[in-house]
């Protein structure tokens, strides 16, 4: 039975986050963003207090991409998620699983911050960050490691939330998972839409890419101009000395099937494109989450292969595109990670029935520390063979993290950092990263951050104001 715990405190800081280089995704291009730290303190009961922590960039336009709205209210946005979930928490008083406490405030979050115009995404993020310290809290009070105690269900996760499983499904496919898990994920490399493509520098400059055997390619949303630049990635791409995949990235700037179709046409038929379509393993949320639950994917572009990424903003999400016509989903601790696991278990449960699925492993710019290691711990739970890593490609290190607390880190988990003369960064091997000191007591980290040189978390200017 999962041990039950009651909430004693939540609390909010952030730290600045200068990038290396702009990344440019969508119709945004980011150069500098707040970094989120949580802090909770929970009783479990019958073991006395923890405390645990999570952490997560505060991305703009990534969760709210509505045009009226600017980056920093977009960040704004996220604030008032967090404070409004952290309120919803904390009423919850009684001794409770750390799912039951979940599944008690998710539907309220939901429900409480499209009151105050803040969509789905943005909605869940505060939830999930909460989620993520309860969980850390939680595994440390009972001296656990974090695969250890999700095979053993500690959170208590069950179908509530989900009604075409059971309980039955979620706790096997638990155990299931655990076995499995991966010691290693390739590191699957970015190139946004400013990035360089050739030469020094380039996506086939090891210095650049790490040695990395994937690669994420962003799409701007004009086939044509899409078309022109995977050309120039392919070229480079076909010099690597070894093979390679690729996956392509719309991040919802596809405006309909009609635009989506072009692309794909493109792509099957230029023989320039080749070195992309032959490498291609998915296509990730091309079109706007609205426009993606209204359009069925016809049987052309269903044999492509395509993922939900923005558009899974609920637990049913899924199910609803997977009947649309999609192969997958992607999985990124900021949206939830118990949202992920269920996830998880009902695509193995469809491709245990014959269906051809797959969950993603996908990266909001995750930093190095606790960010970082709790959604790579998730995706080895998921047993991902790679999963997108940004992070170490556009901040430096570990940024502006005090020297001390990076050391912390890095003589903690040796495996996953190293200072090769510039600073701690994160230790990539042969293209993969590894995952066995994530096999700590608590979430995946046996560091938390200097609280003391952290700054509380900005208080956000309301949404009516902004839009009055």
């Amino acid at each position: 039975m999962a041990p039950r715990l009651k909430l004693r405190d939540i609390a909010f800081f952030e730290r600045p986050v200068q990038f290396a280089r702009p990344f440019r995704f969508g119709a945004i291009t980011i150069n500098a963003t707040p970094q989120l730290f949580v802090r909770v303190e929970i009783e479990v009961e019958g073991r006395g207090t923890a405390v645990g922590a999570s952490a997560e960039l505060l991305v703009p336009k990534w969760f709210d991409k509505r045009p009226e709205l600017s980056p920093a209210q977009t960040v704004d946005g996220l604030r008032r998620s967090l404070q409004i979930a952290r309120g919803l928490y904390l009423a919850r008083t009684g001794f409770q699983t750390a799912f039951d406490l979940h599944a008690s405030c998710i539907g309220a979050q939901i429900a409480t911050c499209a009151k105050k115009n803040i969509p789905a995404l943005a909605a869940a993020y505060g939830s999930a960050e909460i989620d993520k310290a309860i969980l850390d809290a939680l595994l440390r009070g009972v001296e656990s490691n974090f695969f250890d105690g999700m095979a053993g269900n500690i959170a208590g996760i069950d179908a509530r939330l989900s009604p075409d499983l059971n309980d039955a499904d979620i706790a096997r496919f638990l155990v299931l998972a655990n076995r499995h898990r991966s010691e290693r994920v390739a590191i699957r490399h970015t190139v946004g839409l400013d990035d360089k493509v050739e030469g020094d520098g380039g996506v086939a400059d090891p210095k650049e890419n790490a040695g990395a055997r994937y690669f994420k390619l962003k799409l701007g949303g004009d086939p044509e101009a899409d078309a022109i630049r995977l050309i120039r990635i392919g070229r480079e791409l076909a010099t690597l000395p070894f093979d390679y995949k690729v996956t392509l990235d719309g991040n919802e700037q596809y405006a309909d099937l009609t635009a989506l179709a072009t692309l794909v046409s493109r792509l099957e038929r230029d023989n320039a494109l080749g070195p992309i379509f032959r490498k291609l393993i998915y296509i990730e949320q091309p079109m706007p989450r609205d426009v993606t639950r209204q359009s069925p994917l016809g049987d052309t572009l269903r044999r492509r292969g395509f993922i939900i990424d923005e558009a899974d903003d609920s637990y049913d999400a899924w199910p609803t595109a997977h009947k649309l016509g999609y192969s997958g989903i992607s999985s990124k601790s900021c949206k939830g990670v118990y949202k992920s696991i269920v996830n998880f278990t009902r695509i193995a449960k469809l491709d245990e029935e014959g269906a051809e699925c797959f969950v993603t492993g996908e990266d909001l710019t995750c930093q190095p520390g606790l960010a970082l290691q709790q959604d790579l711990a998730l995706g080895a739970l998921l047993c991902l063979e790679h999963a997108e890593r940004n992070g170490h490609h556009y901040v430096d290190g570990f940024g502006e993290t005090p020297a001390a607390e990076a050391q912390a880190f890095a003589a903690a988990h040796p495996d996953l950092y190293a200072d090769a003369g510039q600073g701690i960064r994160l230790s990539i091997h042969d293209g993969d990263l590894l995952t066995g000191s994530l096999n700590t007591v608590g979430f995946a980290t046996s560091v938390h951050p200097d609280w003391s040189a952290l700054r509380p978390l900005e208080q956000p200017t309301s949404l009516q104001e902004y839009l009055a």
